[in-house]
């Protein structure tokens, strides 16, 4: 989370930039995703650093995945991840795991989505319009998502693919 605070960026403003709502802004805060600092007259402050993290948190929220799991994801992203690592107790790894497998099962999801697009884009006259995708996409694609998952997980793990509760 941002602690250093060099010119203040006021809430509307970060919201401007970024495209998300004041008033999401503020669930992001609540949710401690965000940390504003507060002027003497209440008004919050962000830093520059804030808006690309508000910018990852929006994606990843857009996404689908829950505001829960985007402070976790967030926190194994910083610095705070090798200390983490050091007390993951075996329930938390679980119910990381169990998100995981959502994580691919909704990839999985939206590239058979892209997929449909893009083929029938291409068979249109305005083909032209869709671009090609990524070498990373098409190989990630290629491979199906049990594949991918059964690869990164170990053999100690449940196979449940029931969504954590948290």
């Amino acid at each position: 989370m941002s602690m250093s605070r060099g010119v203040g960026v006021k809430i509307g403003e970060l919201s401007r930039r970024t495209g998300v709502a004041p008033r999401l802004l503020r669930y992001y805060e609540q949710q401690g995703l965000i940390e504003a600092a507060r002027s003497d007259n209440g008004y919050r402050s962000y830093g520059e650093e804030d808006v690309a993290r508000v910018e990852r948190v929006a994606l990843l929220v857009r996404s689908g995945v829950p505001t829960r799991l985007v402070r976790a994801i967030l926190d194994l992203e910083g610095a705070r991840a090798p200390e983490l690592a050091a007390v993951c107790t075996r329930d938390v790894a679980e119910k990381l795991a169990a998100e995981l497998r959502e994580l691919d099962a909704r990839i999985s999801c939206l590239t058979r989505s892209r997929e449909t697009i893009r083929g029938f884009l291409a068979g249109t006259e305005h083909r032209e319009l869709v671009g090609a995708a990524p070498a990373a996409a098409r190989s990630s694609a290629a491979q199906p998502v049990a594949d991918r998952s059964a690869a990164a997980q170990s053999p100690n793990e449940p196979t449940s693919t029931s969504p954590a509760n948290s």
